[in-house]
């Protein structure tokens, strides 16, 4: 319970790139895996995770469904967010 909160507290706070990352590391995917995913590039994927650029609309359900998270988490932080490994934690 407290390594949910932990992450619940970490998301409530996070921009959307952020999120992404988190939601990634948590599905273990490589960045280049989840960008042919969703159908860009690496360099874009990336910039996302690193808030350098945002996914357009029409990009955030293919993004919620490769990571297995809700478009409303990966939007707001608040709905279903990624499934961590019993074995993983954040630190």
């Amino acid at each position: 319970m407290a390594l949910e909160t932990n992450h619940r507290a970490l998301t409530e706070t996070d921009t959307l790139g952020g999120r992404i990352s988190l939601a990634r590391d948590a599905s273990t995917l490589s960045i280049d895996n989840a960008a042919k995913m969703v159908g860009v590039e690496s360099d874009v994927w990336s910039a996302w995770e690193n808030d350098r650029s945002e996914p357009g609309c029409e990009y955030l359900e293919p993004i919620a469904a490769s990571l297995e998270v809700s478009e409303a988490w990966l939007s707001t932080g608040i709905g279903v967010g990624p499934r961590w490994p019993d074995n993983e934690t954040l630190f």
